[in-house]
């Protein structure tokens, strides 16, 4: 399978840091793809992205976009990659035009008929200075920019901050767009629902380390399952707390709780086996149960 993006072990440790931002982190992004990069503030989207931009220097290992090293082939992949950042920063006295004009003319490329369509889906206010949008609108010219030149490959951090749900909509549909055409999408993104309705993979990352990845379309196969079991009696809750192959998420009665296996399933059924149940109900977790699995209450400091 084509990728368009490839990242081995890259790793990027700031000056003065005990620990790394970014550690060992290997994954691939293919043609026609869209990857979900989920994570806490802090747990090292942004410094991936910058290290694919080469807004930032690696420590350690490699990565290609559509086919270029982001360091040795830096200026040569800006022609492949439509880029949006996670706080887009835009030429404030400029019109959403100008600027669109600026950046067409620096690409080189024939982009006019499909730009004015996106300006027309966005309902982008191209002819106010830029400095005088919400954030909402800020936003859509920024997507546009990204879009506009039809790139090989998208790199969007939280593309879709400061839109409305209408636009969001008119945003994904346009990323599925890009991926029809064989764009590879790699979007970071704290949105769960978003993630699990418009990716097709999705990573999830922790203090700088990949921690979990899928396909979406096999999270209902994948996905731990959580029972919810009611008991006879209380000794059996009591007796449950010590069992190791049962994690307990809740007690929600003095004889009920929602519990998980913490490996295979089959050990988890024979420990609840071995205890009177009145009933018990099964549910798989979605991305969100997933992703608060490896976050719970935590957060992180930085991006």
């Amino acid at each position: 399978m084509a990728a368009g993006i490839v990242i081995d072990k890259l790793t990027k440790t700031y000056a003065g840091a005990n620990v790394p931002a970014l550690d060992a982190l290997s994954l691939h992004v293919a043609e026609g793809e869209v990857y979900g990069f989920l994570g806490a503030n802090g747990a090292g989207k942004s410094t991936t992205i910058r290290l694919l931009m080469n807004f930032l220097q690696p420590t350690g290992g490699s990565a290609k976009v559509a086919g270029l090293d982001i360091v040795k082939d830096n200026v040569a992949i800006k022609k492949h990659v439509g880029y949006l950042a996670g706080d887009v920063a835009l030429y404030p006295k400029a019109t959403g035009k100008e600027l669109l004009d600026y950046l067409s003319a620096l690409q080189g490329t024939d982009n006019h008929e499909y730009r004015t369509q996106l300006e027309q889906r966005f309902e982008a206010e191209t002819g106010k200075r830029i400095g005088e949008l919400s954030k909402g609108n800020r936003q859509k010219i920024g997507i546009i920019q990204a879009l506009m030149h039809r790139p090989s490959v998208l790199i969007l951090d939280e593309p879709t901050s400061g839109l409305d749900p209408l636009m969001q909509e008119v945003f994904y549909e346009s990323v599925r767009e890009a991926r029809g055409r064989g764009a590879a999408v790699f979007m970071s993104s704290h949105n769960l629902a978003e993630a699990q309705g418009l990716c097709d993979r999705v990573g999830i990352i922790k203090h700088g380390k990949l921690v979990r990845e899928q396909a979406v379309a096999d999270m209902g196969n994948l996905t731990t399952p959580t029972f919810t079991v009611a008991f006879r009696n209380h000794d059996s809750v009591n007796a449950l707390k010590k069992e190791k192959t049962l994690k307990i998420l809740e007690q929600t009665d003095s004889n009920v709780l929602r519990l998980q296996p913490t490996g295979e399933i089959a050990p988890a059924l024979a420990a609840l086996s071995k205890h009177g149940i009145v009933s018990i109900a099964s549910e798989r977790a979605d991305l969100e149960d997933e992703f608060l699995n490896f976050y719970g209450d935590n957060s992180e400091a930085n991006t």
